[in-house]
């Protein structure tokens, strides 16, 4: 999901990108993104489907097969474990009835308009810890359903049990953040495109395979059919942009990076760029945009919070930074671990350690004077201390992958929880602190740490702007320096930007974006100058960026080379726009652009749209109405905000609006 940016800031936006878009970005959604082939000839690589994988690649196809990735779509003529026999389950009063007639299994519950409705079950999600389904709403319109199957305890329960979501909410099983389309099924499928019609505000989503088959991770697979079928050279063999042996992903190549992008792309948090699943092989930043440990995604530590998945943890990780990557704890065929309880750590973090990682230190872990638990006990288990646990979606617990060690004096100041008093919670976190203390009173792990400080500006706490900065300019993890420089947005000064104008050119991508943002703050001639060099960036994440910040610079004239530049990236933008115009985060964007063009009908429709699709996005009421209220249309104002009332009545920007009206 990706994050809205504020109307104010869209409202700032320069007749620039009305001269290059004019009026017709309302309906970008009807552009074609996606990436560009792998090889441009006269034969792309195509989709193959698994089975063809099966009878060279027998050892991964068994491991494949029955796995979470193979799973994690199906027909719902296959290992349904839910009980369909006119079952039942109430939530709030609402009784939803799960039935079978035949081969065909129905839901009945309450619909968009609260009323009760039977739907077919058009598929299958998952296997275990729970098994979710997802029902066709509309024609090529599918939601998941909140009340999915507990596989462990065999019943049915809602994964939102202390949340009242009735029909009019955009939250509520209906609505546009529980669409199948475009919040889940790119993860769940192979080359999944999303093919919506922003004008008809219909789907078309295709795909090659249900499930995450084996060219969801590898990339087309019929050139590397040819490859292998072949008994000499092939013509024009080796092709460029492909591996040696046919496939957009290359993972032979022992960079690191290659795999932990590819399983990035669906184990992490972000908001997509494209719209339809990322060639494999397509480095992370040019197909999304990954989020920061913004509140309230994280813990001011960097502590997973929200349903952030993995990457954002593990680049926090020293693990990470020391060159670990996924296939080493886990078998990327069977989505299982390669061993069980410690014996996974222990493969690298015992006294023989591991030849792969020299850096290591040497020590026994897996003892009581380290770990100060009864052996083999629940507190014993390195995850017990180093990889915390929370539970998502009501049953499913992860792990936070950032492996940090516990930090109890960061509970005490911060209020971020700790691992100590996850078990410990009678005794609380000053005792944790000083049993730490007591028991590694050397430690390195104490002392400042970038969470007081993230904390402190959570809370509107201004003085602590120049740890902030020093938090950006710092060697720590990428992600936390990005974080921080997300946070400086709203304090920004010229002096700042020009403090940071140097992480522009920072070797991380996510760094150099949230660098771009900042500079909005410079004097506009340095801002500009600073900025059209990131055009060319080679990452189309910062190029994103920085257009959008320069839609805001008065811009006479660029050189040709410039211009082009400007030109290509702004391309891109706008079919990144175009690529989720079915998210009401998008629309709110589209309709500060239309301002930007003085396009009022085109501002409000865009508005509209973010309203319709999520009725409690108060800021696009808001706009709707001081909109129609500066051009005279005072009965419709009145009208709207009566309507967004209705749907938010204790918004207080909108009660304050209303006091503001004549």
């Amino acid at each position: 999901m990706s994050a809205a940016a504020s109307p104010r800031s869209l409202a700032k936006a320069a007749g620039l990108f009305g001269r290059v878009f004019a009026a017709g970005l309302l309906f970008a959604a009807s552009l074609v993104s996606g990436p560009a082939p792998a090889e441009e000839s006269s034969e792309p690589p195509e989709y193959v489907g698994s089975p063809a994988c099966a009878e060279c690649h027998a050892p991964e196809w068994e491991d494949w097969q029955g796995s979470h990735h193979d799973l994690a779509w199906t027909e719902t003529s296959e290992g349904v474990l839910a009980d369909f026999d006119d079952a039942s389950f109430t939530h709030r009063g609402v009784t939803t009835q799960f039935s079978r007639e035949g081969e065909q299994l129905f839901i009945e519950s309450d619909g968009p308009d609260g009323a009760m409705t039977r739907w077919p079950v058009a598929g299958v999600i998952g296997i275990t810890p729970l098994q979710q389904y997802f029902v066709e709403t509309e024609p090529g319109r599918f939601q998941t359903f909140d009340i999915p199957w507990d596989t462990v305890r065999n019943e049915w329960f809602h994964m939102y049990p202390d949340q009242h979501l009735p029909a009019s909410e955009a939250f509520h099983w209906t609505g546009p953040y529980k669409t199948w389309n475009n919040r889940c099924a790119e993860c769940h499928s192979t080359n999944y495109q999303r093919n919506y019609d922003a004008q008809e505000k219909r789907y078309n989503s295709t795909y090659s395979e249900i499930g995450v088959g084996c060219e969801a991770c590898h990339g087309p697979g019929s050139l590397h059919l040819d490859w292998a079928a072949a008994e000499g050279d092939l013509p024009g063999w080796p092709i460029e942009g492909l591996s040696p042996t046919g496939f957009s992903a290359d993972f032979t190549s022992g960079d690191a990076e290659t795999e932990i992008q590819q399983c990035a792309a669906c184990h992490a948090r972000r908001g997509p760029l494209e719209a339809a699943s990322p060639l494999p092989g397509t480095p992370f930043h040019d197909a999304y945009r990954l989020s920061t440990l913004r509140d309230p995604l994280y813990e001011a530590d960097g502590q997973i919070l929200d349903e952030v998945y993995v990457y954002g943890s593990f680049l926090q990780s020293k693990m990470y930074a020391a060159g670990v990557q996924c296939s080493d704890c886990h078998d990327v065929h069977s989505a299982t671990h390669y061993n069980e309880g410690n014996g996974i750590c222990l493969s690298c973090h015992s006294p023989a350690g591991n030849p792969d990682f020299p850096s290591l230190k040497l020590a026994e872990y897996d003892s009581v004077e380290h770990h100060f638990h009864e052996p083999d006990s629940e507190g014993a288990q390195c995850v017990s201390c180093h990889m915390i646990e929370r539970v998502y979606m009501g049953v499913d617990g992860r792990h936070d992958h950032s492996f940090r060690v516990p930090r109890p004096d960061l509970s005490v100041s911060t209020g971020a929880p700790n691992a100590c008093t996850d078990c410990h919670a009678t005794e609380g976190p000053f005792w944790a602190q000083q049993e730490l203390e007591k028991r590694f009173p050397d430690s390195q792990y104490r002392g400042p740490h970038f969470a007081t400080t993230f904390a402190a500006i959570r809370k509107g706490d201004a003085s602590e702007l120049e740890n902030l900065a020093e938090i950006a300019l710092s060697n720590l993890p990428a992600i936390v320096r990005a974080t921080a420089l997300e946070m400086l947005l709203p304090l920004g000064t010229p002096e700042l930007a020009d403090r940071m104008q140097g992480l522009l050119s920072d070797p991380d991508p996510v760094v150099r974006a949230n660098a771009a943002g900042l500079q909005r703050a410079a004097a506009p001639t340095d801002m500009t100058l600073r900025l059209l060099r990131l055009l060319e960036d080679d990452t189309r994440l910062v190029r994103n960026s920085a257009v959008r910040e320069l839609l805001a610079a008065s811009i006479a004239h660029l050189p040709t080379k410039q211009a082009e530049a400007m030109q290509a990236a702004m391309g891109e933008w706008q079919q990144t726009l175009a690529a989720t115009a079915d998210f009401p985060e998008t629309q709110l964007v589209l309709g500060g652009i239309a301002l930007t063009t003085r396009n009022l009908e085109g501002a409000l429709a865009s508005f509209g749209e973010a309203v319709r699709l999520d009725p409690q996005m108060t800021s696009a009421w808001s706009m709707i109405v001081r909109l129609q209220a500066a051009s005279d249309r005072m009965d419709e104002a009145r009208q709207t905000l009566d309507a967004a009332l209705a749907r938010n009545p204790k918004a207080p920007d909108l009660l304050a609006l209303r006091d503001q009206l004549p």
